[in-house]
């Protein structure tokens, strides 16, 4: 029989860690943190630009942290350095590039699947992000372009001409970014940045007032088409526009799939839990971002692995 771990946890984000550290402090141990990417907390790595400020009250919610992981407000690279240490401070193994494809439970225990095999485990949690399935507009990106096409900053040199979809935070700091060194503008259907935290819309504020970025409000778009190899973006009430590269922010999705394939059962967009995080499958549990209406808070993903290491060690060991 292959080796039993007390605890798998399925992403290593914020929750995934805090879940693994507070498990460990409360005398469980033999844990694995699995994550696909290859380190830990890659949506902060991939979605977040250098140097962007990281909130423990994320969009103003007040949250007091019940655990032992005293997390402050910071930077994307504070924030990456923070969870560098605390992982290397506590007996946790960490399995990059494993993607689990779906988790089953048989006889008392789970089987957690991946590439080339499964890893057995007592209790599951699941924490992984919205941002590992970001969202796609409806309509298809031809071929030719999706090169100049994507959710992130990666790719972008400067001189371009840029067109940023999406009207929240990362949205808004993308287009402030960018507008340095290329010409912006920024697309969103709403007439104003009512989502984004204040800061962000004073941001954006100033910089168009200042003619760094162009507004393009309260219009969608209903398709992009190839213009010689650049991105032609036909709105549906204005005349179309051809940019050199275009970048979506515009949120991400439960992975339904994944859950569905496991057993969760899911409602509203969220995956089905008790007030302990537990799923309909006893043992297997859920924590940050998918449990969230709007994701995004690092304080209550911490607060949710917690709340679970407290729950196992008191009423499963």
């Amino acid at each position: 029989m292959s080796h039993v771990y007390n605890l798998a946890i399925i992403g290593a984000g914020p929750a995934g860690i805090a879940t693994a550290v507070e498990s460990y402090l409360q005398g469980i141990k033999d844990i694995v943190l699995l994550e696909k990417d290859q380190n830990h907390n890659s949506t902060i790595r991939k979605y977040y630009k250098d140097n962007k400020r990281v909130d423990k009250d994320w969009k103003g919610q007040k949250v007091e942290l019940d655990g032992r992981i005293y997390f402050v407000d910071g930077t994307k690279e504070t924030t990456l350095d923070f969870f560098d240490e605390i992982l290397a401070n506590h007996s946790v193994e960490l399995k990059t590039h494993t993607e689990v494809q779906k988790i089953e439970k048989r006889d008392g225990l789970f089987e957690v699947f991946v590439a080339g095999g499964t890893i057995m485990a007592k209790y599951v949690v699941v924490t992984i992000g919205r941002m590992g399935k970001p969202n796609k507009p409806e309509y298809k990106i031809p071929l030719d372009i999706k090169s100049r096409v994507g959710h992130t900053l990666d790719g972008c040199v400067g001189g371009e001409k840029v067109l940023v979809v999406g009207g929240g935070d990362s949205a808004i700091e993308y287009a402030v970014d960018l507008s340095a060194k290329n010409e912006v503008c920024i697309c969103y259907r709403r007439e104003t940045f009512g989502r984004a935290n204040p800061t962000n819309q004073r941001d954006i504020a100033n910089a168009i007032m200042n003619k760094d970025v162009e507004p393009i409000l309260g219009i969608d778009i209903v398709s992009l088409e190839s213009d010689e190899g650049l991105v032609k973006v036909l709105f549906n009430n204005i005349e179309p526009r051809t940019f050199e590269r275009v970048v979506y922010a515009i949120g991400g999705t439960t992975p339904s799939a994944f859950l569905a394939s496991s057993g969760i059962k899911e409602e509203g967009g969220k995956p089905v839990h008790d007030e302990n995080y537990e799923t309909n499958i006893s043992g297997l549990f859920v924590a940050g971002d998918i449990t969230q209406e709007s994701g995004g808070s690092i304080a209550l993903g911490l607060n949710h692995g917690y709340a679970i290491a407290c729950y196992i060690q008191k009423n499963h060991n």
